[in-house]
């Protein structure tokens, strides 16, 4: 809106019509003070004010325009019949006018400059805004900073206080803080520690973990640098996030070595007791087949019902030590494959016809194709764990012992299931069901087992290069599987 100022109507009319004419809106003021006024409580984009006018004159409406902060970037353009010498000229432009206009007026003139100042004027406006903007956005930067900045402190803070080698690196993975046990084990802070030569090497396992933008955990050894032993530590890198966007990793060094020779003496014991059971345990078992031929024409049936169930407690141990026989055999890297061409299909039959010995009970139903099929494998390995899913999920069903098998045969692999209607296992917990000695706590008192049969099974698949897993929901039943790469 454009403010026109001058004592007399005539004046204010003409000019009013003449912008009017242009589209421009117009307001008008008969006097200084009513200019003053009206500037204060509207926004105006450019005053035409008259210099000759009684109590006060323009220039003196300008230059207490010019005091305050909301009016003194307002265009004006003088308009004067009578000081049209140039010391008023000076002084209008001096008391903060931007253009003197002698009358008479020419309007194509009049209305060329206020088209000009009024574009000036929204430019300067826009400028402005954009300013404004900056400085906000610059102020939020700041603020922002400073808060990072605290939380980087408090996060090294935290990381220094902890009984662990830890470290920061940027979104590019590259290091800017270790805490002072870092440099236990390296003599820089921008170097990883030294890794034992067998192992995986850190650093290339980290940048390979940057660039694929995931978590990192991994067992490692290291050494101190005024030692010459290698630790266990549990390697672990985080990507932290801010607003969405990946700008840190954290990284930490947990000393696992008293956990893995403790676990070393366990495996140690279980690999020699294992191996001192089987001999008493073979001479057992012949002993009571003796037994059991010699009392073969006896006459009491409780004997020989004594005999039978001496036997089956006795396959139930010969069991037990054959897994951990395996056990020890994983952990020492002895556990071998005999691979030939073996037909899926009589291991499936094989695996169903020993169930049904030993669980007259069970109603095992076998889906998906039946036909014969060759695959480089191990045999005894294989059957060893489809028995195993067979037998836990009849254990672990003990209201339903319909069992399906389901076999499907996909483009690169054959995958293998065993349904069952038990009590399901939690899915936060399904993933561990196939780490050593692991039990699930609610089936642990009600179940008994030692929770290594699929640990065994998980590493018997890993050899054959195939896959396995749980899908299960809590009481509605689990769904094991693994799978068989076509060609190995």
């Amino acid at each position: 809106m454009i403010l026109v100022v001058d004592d007399k109507e005539e004046n204010i009319y003409s000019l009013k019509k003449l912008l009017e004419s242009k589209d421009f809106l117009v307001d008008s003021a008969l006097s200084g003070e009513e200019a003053l006024k009206k500037v204060l409580n509207n926004d105006y984009a450019l005053i035409i004010l008259d210099v000759q006018m009684p109590i006060m004159d323009g220039f003196e409406v300008a230059e207490t325009l010019a005091g305050f902060n909301k009016t003194k970037d307002i265009p004006i353009i003088f308009l004067s019949a009578v000081n049209t010498d140039k010391q008023f000229i000076a002084k209008g432009y001096a008391s903060g006018g931007i253009d003197y206009v002698t009358k008479p007026v020419d309007p194509d003139i009049l209305l060329l400059k206020v088209n000009t100042f009024l574009k000036l004027y929204k430019q300067n406006t826009e400028l402005k805004e954009i300013q404004n903007a900056l400085r906000a956005e610059i102020d939020i930067r700041k603020r922002v900073q400073i808060e990072l900045k605290e939380k980087v402190e408090q996060l090294h803070y935290t990381l220094e206080a902890l009984p662990l080698v830890a470290f920061t690196a940027d979104e590019n993975g590259k290091i800017d803080f270790v805490n002072q046990k870092w440099m236990l084990f390296s003599d820089s802070e921008h170097v990883f520690p030294k890794s034992h030569p067998d192992d995986k090497n850190i650093e290339v396992e980290f940048i390979n973990t940057v660039i694929q933008n995931k978590k990192l955990e991994m067992e490692i050894r290291l050494q101190k640098l005024d030692s010459q032993e290698y630790c266990y530590h549990l390697f672990k890198a985080i990507p932290i996030k801010e607003n969405g966007i990946q700008n840190k990793w954290i990284g930490t060094f947990t000393d696992i070595d008293a956990h893995k020779q403790i676990e070393k003496k366990k495996d140690d014991f279980l690999s020699i007791a294992s191996h001192e059971l089987k001999t008493p345990l073979t001479s057992i078992k012949a002993y009571i087949q003796l037994l059991s031929r010699s009392l073969k024409n006896h006459e009491s049936v409780q004997i020989k019902t004594y005999i039978e169930k001496a036997y089956l407690q006795v396959g139930k141990l010969s069991e037990l030590i054959a897994d951990l026989l395996d056990i020890s055999k994983i952990e020492s890297g002895e556990l071998k494959l005999n691979k030939k061409d073996t037909d899926i299909k009589d291991i499936i039959k094989s695996c169903v016809d020993t169930i049904h010995q030993t669980h007259s009970s069970a109603n095992i139903k076998v889906l998906g194709n039946l036909n014969s099929r060759l695959l480089n494998i191990d045999e005894h390995r294989i059957e060893q764990v489809l028995l195993n899913y067979l037998t836990n999920a009849l254990k672990y069903s003990p209201n339903n012992q319909t069992i399906t098998i389901i076999r499907e045969d996909l483009e690169n692999e054959l995958l293998i299931k065993v349904k069952d209607n038990g009590i399901g296992i939690p899915e936060e917990k399904q993933q561990k069901v196939f780490s050593k000695f692991y039990r699930v706590e609610e089936t642990s008192l009600k179940f008994q087992g030692l929770g290594i049969g699929l640990y065994i099974c998980a590493d018997i698949i890993k050899k054959h290069h195939g896959r396995y897993g749980v899908k299960s929901e809590p009481n509605k039943g689990s769904a094991f599987y693994f799978s068989l790469p076509y060609h190995n």
